[in-house]
């Protein structure tokens, strides 16, 4: 289909390959000059309406049963011009938006799932990728860019892997086409998808939208992240000792490194004894590599940096990342590698917090079927001190920007539902997140106008080094708002404190991730009221004596305590809210609670930490249970 047409123009949702809305009210709508009749015609219907005088026309038509692959005719009412949209199929389309863990492509985890890529040659389950785009006047109605694609080993890199997965087992379940549209961005906080009517109640976000909508204000809050960053970046460039103005930068292959002093990798060098700074450090490594290696394909890995790395071997670049959420992974050049001393220099630019490596990640140099092991003592250079980078403005992220940008485009388009995964950016301010989220749910389904469509959500996993002791958590109180988000009717929530990383915001985990999300689309979306869908969610408390006394709901065929006698990562506290880790035993589909010492508990808390180590309660289906506090029920 060609979009150089005189006359009629499609929005780029409706084009070749598109998923439409099995057994709906289906909108098609476009541009055209005012008062030129435009006929829809698909699968023998025929629908057609006269442009209205802003040049904008729509239309309405009932879909049927799942299949395909269709054409549609959309041509004006003099038969002067006609556009075909080809490879139709009606099936079940999903909206899938949050921010860089729904975001995340199955490139990022393509080494942990080859299998699922090579076989991912399904026409059925197709991706329409929503670029980034935000802005804070106006609703947008069309995307700059974008068109569907449908899975293959090697478009397949390129889904969401969240929502591919969840994707692969609804169809494996039903076989019925799925159309996953995906509208998310990393780093971006709720209210950033939120519309002008959804952020009303909110003063703060309001206030915060309006005046974005100045271009005057908004193109200076650019321009001085632009001169502060350059600012910044020119200090530590300028005055980097590892790249002096005379002499030879520290990478060259004929650098003496000799008087270099010794730090551990993986670490951060505040904790070796560096200092509390910003800046630049450099790091290097000498091996040995045998002839016999030579010749072979070569990768490095160094696991993730903070926040910059340019990598160096034998004196040549041989790449760079730019923020510290990138796995780090260099391909080499066949003739890079030498026989005997081979050395790597890396150059980590850190903008704020700690500098260095991530802990408990893989840092090797692959050659064959050899692997090298890099973790252990390496050399460093101090290049420059600094300040931290002063904090950007993060204008993409400002409330109401992507709903407009990337949302409103997507409104009229009939969906069968959302799988939302997001959280992360507003632990900071979790207090809010409960309110905001229901706010957003309840906008969006009264802007598509298709009643309550399911609302499915990946709670935020298990992140962060454990803790030892009771503590408060912002983590903690962003679960407990999506658990409470669970009474509004049409929602699903897919548990995830057992599939996260310690040590990465972004765990590679997607694959459970989205078929928990399956399980929960099965029971809401597609009425099986057989499956279980969830693991175990609070019902209710009662004191019984010195316990108190929880029951679940979900419970499936049985609580058990995973890998253990009885349930751990309980807390219990009595009316002064001190929190002390707690006794806990199963009794039929409940779970009691007690601490010898607080013979008057009042507040129960499960797997209320950032990384709730050692929380073990599931349903014999294997599905945990959802971290939660008491603390929000009526006195006992």
């Amino acid at each position: 289909m060609s979009r150089d047409q005189k006359k009629i123009k499609l929005p780029r949702l409706i084009g070749d390959g598109m998923v439409l809305q099995r057994n709906a009210q289906v909108k098609i709508w476009g541009s055209a000059p005012a008062g030129e009749i435009v006929t829809v015609r698909f699968m023998e219907k025929s629908c057609s309406t006269i442009v209205d005088a802003d040049g904008e026309w729509q239309v309405s038509l009932r879909t049927e049963e799942a299949g395909g692959p269709y054409d549609m005719v959309i041509e004006t009412g003099d038969g002067e011009e006609r556009i075909t949209v080809t490879n139709i199929l009606l099936g079940d389309v999903w909206l899938c938006s949050g921010q860089s863990n729904m975001g995340m492509k199955m490139l990022s985890v393509q080494e942990v799932y080859p299998g699922d890529i090579a076989r991912a040659g399904s026409d059925s389950i197709r991706q329409f990728l929503v670029p980034v785009k935000y802005d804070f006047e106006r609703p947008q109605t069309d995307f700059e860019a974008g068109c569907w694609e449908a899975a293959d080993p090697q478009s397949v890199l390129n889904f969401t892997a969240v929502g591919y997965f969840f994707a692969a087992k609804l169809y494996d379940k039903y076989r019925v086409p799925i159309g996953l549209i995906n509208a998310s961005l990393g780093g971006a906080p709720i209210e950033s998808f939120m519309s002008e009517d959804a952020l009303s109640p909110f003063a703060e976000y309001v206030e915060a939208a309006q005046k974005l909508k100045d271009n005057h204000y908004l193109e200076a809050l650019a321009k001085a992240d632009q001169q502060s960053g350059e600012a910044w970046y020119r200090n530590v460039n300028q005055n980097d000792a590892g790249m002096p103005d005379a002499g030879k930068p520290c990478f060259d292959s004929g650098y003496d490194a000799s008087a270099w002093p010794s730090i551990k990798v993986p670490s951060y060098w505040e904790e070796e004894g560096l200092g509390h700074f910003n800046g630049v450090v450099w790091y290097r490594k000498d091996i040995e590599i045998p002839a016999s290696l030579l010749g072979n394909p070569a990768r490095l890995v160094l696991g993730h940096v903070v926040d910059e790395d340019t990598v160096y071997i034998n004196g040549t670049r041989i790449g760079s990342n730019p923020n510290q959420y990138v796995p780090r992974k260099y391909e080499l050049p066949e003739s890079l590698l030498q026989e005997g001393k081979n050395s790597i220099v890396v150059r980590v630019v850190n903008t704020s917090g700690k500098g260095g490596f991530y802990k408990g990640k893989s840092y090797h140099l692959k050659i064959g079927d050899r692997i090298i092991n890099l973790s252990g003592e390496w050399q460093y250079l101090i290049g420059v001190k600094s300040d931290p980078l002063p904090a950007p403005s993060f204008i993409q992220w400002r409330p109401l920007g992507l709903y407009n940008g990337m949302i409103a485009p997507v409104v009229r388009y009939a969906i069968k539902g959302v799988a939302w995964y997001q959280g992360e950016s507003n632990a900071k301010k979790p207090d809010d997140y409960e309110s905001l989220f229901k706010a957003l749910i309840a906008d969006w389904r009264k802007k598509w106008e298709q009643g309550d469509f399911p609302f499915l959500y990946v709670q935020l996993p298990n992140y962060m080094e454990p803790s030892g002791k009771p503590a408060a958590s912002n983590w903690a109180q962003i679960r407990e708002a999506q658990r409470r988000t669970l009474d509004v009717p049409g929602t699903g929530m897919a548990v995830t404190i057992d599939i996260g990383e310690w040590n990465d915001v972004h765990p590679v985990n997607k694959k459970d991730a989205g078929e928990r999300l399956a399980l929960a689309a099965r029971k809401i979306a597609y009425g099986d009221e057989s499956v279980v869908s969830s693991g175990p969610t609070l019902r209710s408390v009662k004191r019984d004596g010195s316990r108190i006394v929880l029951s679940f709901r979900d419970t499936g065929s049985g609580l058990i305590a995973k890998g253990a006698d009885r349930p751990g990562h309980f807390a219990i506290a009595g009316t002064g809210r001190i929190f002390v880790w707690a006794d806990a035993e199963i009794e039929g589909d409940c779970v009691a609670v007690w601490h010898d010492r607080i013979p008057s508990p009042v507040y129960v808390r499960y797997a209320w930490a950032d990384n709730p180590e050692g929380a073990n309660l599931y349903n014999r289906e294997g599905l945990p249970a959802s971290p939660f506090t008491t603390e929000e029920v009526d006195d006992l």
